[in-house]
This record gives structure tokens, C-alpha cells and sequence, in this order.
């Protein structure tokens, strides 16, 4: 019996109750899904739930007797072993070996399916990560939100949403100006500007925009006018700058369905659009020569410019334009994901949100994460050769790999900072979650195919009430939870929810494991369907940790 098997047999309790009048409650009231949870300690029962704490009142009635009428009719059940009434009126549920069993079959048959399921089904989701301005390689901060994004994207996939993963190409303002004079001053053999960009990037890239105009028959570039020649620089250096840093992060397993160029939105016209939309509404005044949008209506501390005196358009016009645009690609939420230093940024987005007429935290959602350090021999590690300043995506891959990288930064709360311990990460002990959970899944294999060479095939045999056991128990009542997991990583936005289940089930597959429950006989032991249950439950369990580990964008090995 899966969870979501006995939610429904409580339900249908619940329906017959107030069908033949028990309970006096609305119909309305009785919730789609029971929510169930494992009880802490394991004599408690297999699922416990406070649904009777829940309608009890609304029943007309105390929490213990709902209860204990509820666990009468559950009781009968089958697959149902025991329902025990506790406390002010919890239900704890065991049942019967076969029933919890069965589940192991039932996850192999799902496959790649197991754990999904359609909590956000026909809700079309944009969401936007890193967007690290191309002016020079992705820093670590920009690889947390590579790891967490990606990840994130994959466990909204999972629970139905149609997911549109977008970039925003940050190619116009100040910072690229500073980049384009940075770039020429190193081409013509002077230092960067004091506002500029160092570290030895600059230099190639610089290096490589003389070299590519040279060999295309052009001028150089370092002899022409200087308006001429920042501009030469930096439509060249940004398209090198942004071809590598997407060829960094595609080799991080992250692809994006959209790379979206914010010059476009001045270009195309979008910032007038939005304006006059806005003003349409009512939200758009004029005060000092300037164009404001009145965000104090909407619970921002002050009111905007939008543009200013000069006739030039402010920084938020082009958020505005942007937010609008992606409405009107038809996403019904919009995800952005930003750095610990965008707080203040919040305020004046959700007044946009809002100030369109859509519902600030629903069709408008900020993620907020915080800085990554890493951590070498018991010391920070704060220098790149290349980049001069900072930790860079290629840096943090060539330290530890992709997957533990992946695995690391993703395995905590983004909106908490995290310490990367690189010597840690690279040891294959047990210490290190990654190595830890990929064992687990690297064992799993090795046991089926060791399983196939003594004959123990799955389709010769299964007796769930074979996995009687209390490590079996405990394991399969782990396997049981994934779905749940998923779907409240969904809700929560926090992928993180998912490797810390990873570590939970690799440790209760080890230990299920290390008590000798055999899958291949022993000797001239014959193979039994006790042996073929236990392969059911051991390829169930792969097959578990290669959907998690894929929700996390790394792989589950055959061998470590």
C-alpha cells in the first residue's frame, strides 16, 4: 500500500462518515489529500496523521473521539494492521508487511516516474536564475544559483509545472561600459580604469577581440576613434564573455530555454509599452522633469523614477518592461533567484507586481540567497589566477567535480550561507554526503548485478510479507516518502529537501545492507523467493536515488 493509497482509504472513511450522518460536517470540509507523516520512533507505527485534530471541532465534536470513530473504520482496511488512537487525537497507522511490501514492486514498475506527481499541473513557471552580468567569469555566488536553479527547475518539472528556465543578458548600462573601457585599456597596454575590471581574463579577451578583427580583414580596433573603439570592444567582448560563460555552465549540466537580452527591451520599444500600461492604470505621474511610478501605494518606501530629467531611462524601467513581457508570454508565476545583496530589491519588484494587478508572492516570487565560502586545508580560498578576485565556476569544477559541486551547493537552504570544505568534498568517505549517497547507489547496482550472475531474477518471484523485517521496514517506509519530499520541495521552493532525503535513504539502504539481509545466496544456498524480494526492494531503492540524485542534476553511478 502506497501513502497516497492510504490517504485516499482515509478519505473515503471520512466520506462514508458524513454520508450516513457520524460526522456533522460540511462535505467541503473534508480535505482532497490526508496528509500523513512517519511518526518519529518507529513503535508508533509505519503513518500517523492529525486529520481528526483538524475537523474534529468543525464536527462538532473532541479530537479523540473523531478519532477513534476514524480508526474503526480504517481498521478494516485491507492492508491495514493496526490503527492506535494517541494523545489529544493523533492516528497512528501500522500495516501489515505485505501491504507496506508491495511498495517495492510498485516503484520499480513507476521507474523514472516514481516521485512526481501534479501538484502544479497547467501552471506555466518562468524561472530566472544566475543572470551574472557578462563582464567576467560566473563567481561562486553565480554557481550556487547555477546548482540551486537547475535543481529547483527540475523538482518544479517533477510536480507538473511546464518550466521555462531563462537567463537574463544583462548587455546594457554602466557595468558593460566599465567592461568595454577595461577591455581597451588593456589592449592598449594601460592599466583598467579605476571603476574597471582586472584580473588576467580582461587581458584575453582583449587580446582575442585585436586578433579576431585582424583576422577578419577589419581595422584594429585599438586604432580607431575611442567612442569607436569601446564600442568595437564591447560588442566583442561581451559575445566572448557570455560564450563562456555558457560553455561553463552547459558543462555544469545547466541549459536555459531562453537567454533574454535586456538591450532588447529598450530596442524593441517594451519599456514604452510598459509605461503607458502602467499609466493606463493609474500608477504613473510626473513630478521634477522626471517620470515616477507611484510604488508607495503598493508598500515600497519610496516612489520610482522611471525617467529621469534627462530623458534617459532608469534601471527599473527596464525591470518593469522585463516583468510585463514575461507576463505576456503567457508565464501565470514568474521565479526570480538573486544574490544576498538584492534585498532592497524586493520591495519595489512586488510593487510592480502588484502595481499591474497581479498578486505580489503568487505571480511574482523572489528567491534570496546567500554567499558560499569555500574552505581549503582549514583556510578560506578567496583568489583565481584567471579572474583575479574571485572563485570562478571553472575553478570550483576543477577542484571537485561536477557532481559534487552540484551535490554540495545544493544540499543547503539557498537563504542560508553555506562553508565548502574542497578537501572534504574529494574524500570517498563516508563523511562526504555526496560520496555517501552515490556509494549507496553504486551498491545498489553492484547487488543486482551480482544478483544476475547467481540467478535471482525478479520475475521468478515477490512475497512482500517477506520484508518483515524491521530494517526493511524502516527502508521501505523511506522509499514511501519521496513523493511527499518532491512535492513539498515544489511547494517550498528548496531542492535541498531532496539531498538531505538522499543521506536519510542511503543511510537506511546501508544499514539494511550491512544486517545481512541477502539478495545472492550464500554457498550452495538455493535461490529462494526471499532472495528475489529482496531484489525487488534493493532495485527499488536504486531506482529511488537516481530519480533524486536527477532531480539534483547528478549521476548515480554503477561503481565508485
Amino acid at each position: 500500500m502506497t501513502p497516497a493509497q492510504l490517504s485516499e482509504a482515509l478519505r473515503a472513511a471520512l466520506v462514508h462518515a458524513v454520508d450516513d450522518g457520524t460526522f456533522a460536517l460540511d462535505p467541503a470540509a473534508i480535505p482532497a489529500t490526508v496528509h500523513l507523516e512517519r511518526p518519529r520512533q518507529r513503535e508508533h507505527g509505519d503513518w500517523a496523521t492529525n486529520v481528526a485534530m483538524q475537523l474534529a471541532k468543525k464536527a462538532g465534536t473532541n479530537p479523540r473521539a473523531f478519532a477513534e470513530e476514524l480508526a474503526r473504520r480504517l481498521a478494516s482496511t485491507e492492508g491495514v494492521s493496526a490503527v492506535e488512537v494517541a494523545g489529544p487525537g493523533f492516528l497512528n497507522i501500522r500495516l501489515d508487511a505485505a501491504a507496506a511490501g508491495e511498495l517495492a514492486r510498485s516503484v520499480v514498475a513507476q521507474g523514472t516516474q516514481y516521485g512526481q506527481n501534479e501538484t502544479l499541473a497547467g501552471v506555466a513557471l518562468n524561472l530566472e536564475f544566475v543572470s551574472a552580468n557578462p563582464t567576467g567569469p560566473l563567481h561562486i555566488g553565480g554557481v550556487r544559483w547555477a546548482a540551486v536553479g537547475d535543481s529547483l527547475a527540475r523538482v518544479l518539472q517533477a510536480s507538473g509545472a511546464a518550466v521555462t528556465r531563462e537567463y537574463y543578458f544583462n548587455d546594457h548600462g554602466a557595468q558593460i561600459d566599465r567592461f568595454s573601457r577595461s577591455l581597451l585599456a588593456r589592449a592598449l597596454g594601460e592599466d583598467a580604469p579605476e571603476d574597471g575590471y582586472g584580473g588576467a581574463y580582461i587581458t584575453e579577451i582583449a587580446e582575442q577581440v585585436v586578433a579576431d578583427a585582424l583576422a577578419a580583414g577589419e581595422p584594429d580596433p585599438r586604432t580607431l576613434p575611442t567612442d569607436d573603439a569601446n564600442e568595437a570592444f564591447r560588442a566583442r567582448g561581451v559575445e566572448l564573455m557570455f560564450a563562456e560563460i555558457r560553455q561553463s555552465l552547459e558543462s555544469f549540466g545547466v541549459e536555459f530555454d531562453v537567454y533574454f537580452h535586456e538591450d532588447s527591451l529598450h530596442e524593441s520599444g517594451a519599456v514604452d509599452h510598459a509605461i503607458a500600461r502602467l499609466r493606463e492604470l493609474g500608477h504613473i505621474f510626473e513630478a521634477d522633469g522626471a517620470t515616477w511610478l507611484r510604488t508607495t501605494t503598493f508598500g515600497d518606501d519610496r516612489d520610482r523614477v522611471v525617467i529621469r530629467s534627462n530623458g534617459e531611462a532608469a534601471y527599473i524601467a527596464g525591470d518593469i518592461a522585463y516583468y510585463l513581457d514575461k507576463r505576456e508570454r503567457g508565464f501565470d508565476r514568474v521565479v526570480i533567484m538573486l544574490g544576498a545583496d538584492h534585498h532592497g530589491y524586493i520591495g519595489r519588484m512586488m510593487a510592480i507586481c502588484a502595481a499591474f494587478g497581479d498578486t505580489p508572492g503568487v505571480n511574482l516570487e523572489i528567491l534570496i540567497g546567500q554567499l558560499v565560502n569555500l574552505v581549503k586545508n582549514g583556510a578560506p580560498v578567496r583568489m583565481s589566477k584567471r579572474a583575479g578576485t574571485v572563485v570562478t565556476i571553472d575553478d570550483l569544477v576543477d577542484a571537485v567535480g561536477v557532481d559534487a559541486a552540484r551535490y554540495a551547493l545544493a544540499r543547503s537552504s539557498a537563504d542560508s550561507m553555506i562553508d565548502l570544505d574542497l578537501d572534504l568534498l574529494t574524500r570517498a568517505t563516508n563523511e562526504n554526503p555526496v560520496f555517501y549517497v552515490q556509494y549507496a547507489a553504486a551498491r545498489t547496482f553492484r547487488v543486482g548485478v551480482n544478483a544476475a550472475e547467481a540467478g535471482v531474477r525478479r520475475e521468478d518471484g515477490f512475497d512482500a510479507s517477506l520484508l518483515d523485517h524491521e530494517s526493511e521496514s524502516v527502508l521501505i517506509g523511506r522509499i514511501a516518502e519521496f513523493p511527499r519530499v518532491v512535492a513539498q520541495a515544489a511547494d517550498l521552493r528548496e531542492p535541498h529537501r531532496i539531498a538531505r532525503y538522499l543521506e536519510e535513504l542511503a543511510g537506511s539502504y546501508h544499514r539494511w545492507y550491512d544486517e545481512k539481509h541477502r539478495v545472492v545466496p550464500f554457498g550452495d544456498e538455493p535461490v529462494s523467493d526471499a532472495h528475489r524480494t529482496r531484489l525487488w526492494l534493493n532495485d527499488a531503492t536504486r531506482q529511488v536515488l537516481a530519480n533524486g540524485l536527477g532531480l539534483l542534476g547528478v549521476t548515480a553511478p554503477e561503481r565508485m
